[in-house]
């Protein structure tokens, strides 16, 4: 087992200038440390398998759930189960930096909304 930490995981980048670090990547379970600039929003969209967990690090994140908008504040969280449609957005002035905990991975289990 190796310690991990953005400045040696895995690095992508999604959207319009966000980026995601893999912290785990694994076929039972994912754990990725995202960033988004302010004004950024991701594809609102499900997952037919994946329950997801939110957790903000930093800054002000909108988990918008099935409808129901979730203003996430450091160190607060929001689950979504499968096929709940959700968006995270950042509406703030600031970066939010956010980890997202997946069981299963999301890859190849993502559909618009």
């Amino acid at each position: 087992m190796t310690k991990i930490s953005k400045a040696t995981a895995e690095h992508y980048l999604w959207g319009a200038q966000c980026d995601g670090w893999y912290l785990v990547k694994q076929p039972g379970l994912s754990v990725i440390h995202e960033r988004m600039p302010p004004g950024t929003e991701e594809v609102r969209h499900y997952h037919k398998q994946a329950r997801q967990f939110f957790f903000v690090l930093s800054g002000t994140a909108e988990l918008e759930v099935d409808g129901q908008t979730h203003h996430l504040l450091p160190h607060e969280g929001c689950e979504v189960p499968p096929e709940v449609p959700h968006q995270m957005k950042n509406t703030s002035e600031a970066e939010v930096e956010f980890l997202v905990i997946s069981d299963p991975p999301t890859r190849g289990d993502r559909y618009e909304a």
